[in-house]
């Protein structure tokens, strides 16, 4: 049963936000972690309860804050505007002393590239589809903008680190998942929505926000390129589909739709988190975070869904001032609720 508190209001933004920061802390301290080991420290239902004052997250949520502050300065959606606020905010936090939450190589790596001065399409890693792709991109889907701009945003978001085109596509998978949750759409009713998604997409290269991005991995044409990204997606959701036809055995979800160490399985390994625990937000989180794989990537985008899907009201009320950055997730949902 969701939480009971005072406030009646969605605020679907603070849900999302603070969601993915609570998933983030829970799977911080599981994620190298086998689910034996986890339950028999946590118990069968894995951490429940946040920990430390304040509650520590991980780069997960830290370089989603990142592009959450660059949508959040930018005058225009434009990739003009966007490009750069993105590699300010990504290489302020490569350098930060915050970074230290074993970051993920990809984006370290890239981002050098990105402060050289490069051009983002020669310091991305071109053969990348890391999950730190899309463990970020959730602030992209609470925009009021168009789903073409969605779309170039996420895409773009992803491209500067992660130049593989299933990155691309997952990107713009989850900050879809996260629209349609803003607007009003059931949990139960996104996979077929994203498979609808990745089929009209399939083909749908956006030069405009990508440029030539596309002839980095040697592909005969931009829409070849793309289409090997959207297949991937496609075929992981299609493997969460199956899953949700099977009872829930109550086990590791990683077993049917990947460990969630890449950008694709992220999604649809959160999804089934969610979707398995759709009326109760942390269990839906603690699930994610007792995996064998990726738990705290998996259990941040898990709180972000069942977040924007219930709002603020659906977490532990005492939660919010305890978990860390809990002024800055305020300042930026405040504008978007």
């Amino acid at each position: 049963m969701i939480a009971g508190v005072i406030d009646s209001s969605p605020r679907r933004a603070s849900g999302l936000l603070f969601g993915l920061a609570f998933g983030d802390a829970l799977g911080k301290p599981t994620e190298f972690l086998t689910v034996a080991e986890i339950t028999r420290r946590y118990g069968p239902g894995g951490p429940r309860e946040l920990a430390g004052e304040p509650a520590l997250v991980t780069d997960d949520t830290q370089m989603a804050l990142a592009v959450a502050w660059a949508l959040h300065d930018a005058s225009a959606y434009t990739p003009e505007v966007v490009e750069p606020l993105l590699r300010q905010r990504f290489g302020e936090w490569a350098v930060s002393p915050d970074n230290n939450r074993a970051p993920g190589m990809t984006c370290l790596r890239a981002c050098a590239e990105l402060g050289r001065g490069l051009r983002w399409q020669e310091a991305t890693v071109a053969g990348s589809k890391g999950c730190g792709a899309n463990m970020r991109v959730t602030p992209v889907g609470l925009l009021d903008v168009d789903l073409d701009t969605l779309a170039g945003l996420a895409q773009l978001q992803a491209g500067l680190t992660h130049g593989h085109p299933t990155a691309l596509a997952a990107s713009e998978l989850t900050a879809y998942a996260v629209r349609l949750l803003r607007d009003g759409a059931a949990l139960a009713d996104l996979p077929d929505l994203l498979i609808a998604r990745a089929q009209e997409q399939r083909r749908a290269y956006r030069a405009d926000w990508l440029g030539d991005l596309w002839q980095r991995p040697g592909a005969t044409s931009p829409e070849e390129f793309v289409a090997r990204g959207w297949d991937e997606c496609r075929q992981v959701l299609d493997r969460l589909v199956a899953a949700l036809g099977r009872p829930d055995d109550g086990g590791d979800p990683c077993r049917d739709t990947g460990e969630g160490w890449i950008a694709e399985e992220a999604l649809a390994t959160a999804l089934l988190c969610a979707l398995r625990h759709p009326d109760d937000p942390v269990d839906a989180i603690a699930r994610g975070a007792t995996t064998a794989g990726d738990s705290d990537s998996i259990a941040a985008l898990a709180g972000a869904f069942v977040g924007a899907a219930h709002g603020m009201p659906a977490w532990p009320q005492d939660w919010s001032p305890r978990i860390e950055y809990t002024d800055q997730l305020t300042t930026l949902a405040t504008p978007w609720d």
